[in-house]
């Protein structure tokens, strides 16, 4: 039986095209029960799976199957809109990706004053899921706001704040520091409703004077300047499938 047919391949094959290991240290990992299929631990080498709808993790983390799609993050400068084009002719997102050969589509966006992250896919699926409140992807800010900031404040963020669409709370707020008339602040919320964390502290008193997205779910920003681009990790990839049980 050869691994073209319909039956899939064999696994230890699937995690060499992976690039996991080589197909003999697949063999071993295999061997060492640390590869799970579909949620099952697999000891055997004959094993066949489909790498495109089989998930299948190793040491726990999932591995993305090989796909045509792409996955991109963009480290988005203040001033540049969200779009892929701008009839004003504003710098937008496709100044940044002209040279990329997919047709890419942001998910969810970032005002034009606020920097950071945005992933950006041709995955449709995978963006919809990704942006859609359900799901609760957490996104993680640090905030340059007007004053000094005291504890009972951050209370507020946490206990929930009332805005003219609903209430918002964060998931967590910290000061990162504090100078006289100006506070920096790290908040994460798994929301994304327009201008929410500028609409957030306005409500509890302290504008937004700079504001900037560091994390999406398990993706950080790390040594990404403002306005490059990659593609994503494997492992980053893998979590963010598992976000969106996909």
């Amino acid at each position: 039986m050869s691994d073209t047919e319909e039956t899939g391949i064999r696994l230890q094959k699937a995690l060499a095209q992976a690039g996991i290991a080589s197909r003999r240290n697949s063999e071993l990992l295999i061997e060492q029960g640390r590869v799970e299929v579909d949620g099952v631990v697999v000891t055997e080498f004959g094993t066949r799976v489909d790498p495109a709808v089989s998930v299948i993790r190793v040491d726990g983390e999932r591995i993305p199957p090989l796909t045509d799609h792409a996955y991109i993050v963009f480290n988005k400068p203040r001033g540049v809109v969200t779009t892929m084009s701008d009839p004003q002719g504003r710098p937008c997102i496709a100044d940044y990706v002209h040279d990329r050969p997919e047709r890419l589509f942001h998910i969810g966006r970032l005002d034009t004053d606020t920097e950071g992250l945005l992933l950006l896919t041709n995955h449709g699926e995978f963006a919809h899921r990704l942006a859609h409140p359900s799901y609760e992807v957490s996104k993680t800010y640090v905030a340059e706001v007007d004053g000094n900031v005291k504890p009972g404040v951050l209370r507020q963020l946490l206990d929930g704040v009332k805005l003219e669409d609903g209430p918002a709370q964060a998931d967590t707020v910290k000061i990162v520091s504090s100078v006289k008339g100006r506070t920096l602040i790290q908040i994460t919320l798994h929301e994304g409703r327009n201008r929410i964390v500028r609409r957030m502290f306005d409500a509890v008193g302290h504008p937004v004077k700079r504001l900037t997205r560091t994390a999406i779910g398990p993706v950080r920003r790390g040594n990404l300047h403002t306005g490059e681009l990659r593609d994503l990790d494997q492992k980053e990839l893998g979590q963010l499938l598992d976000l969106v049980d996909l």
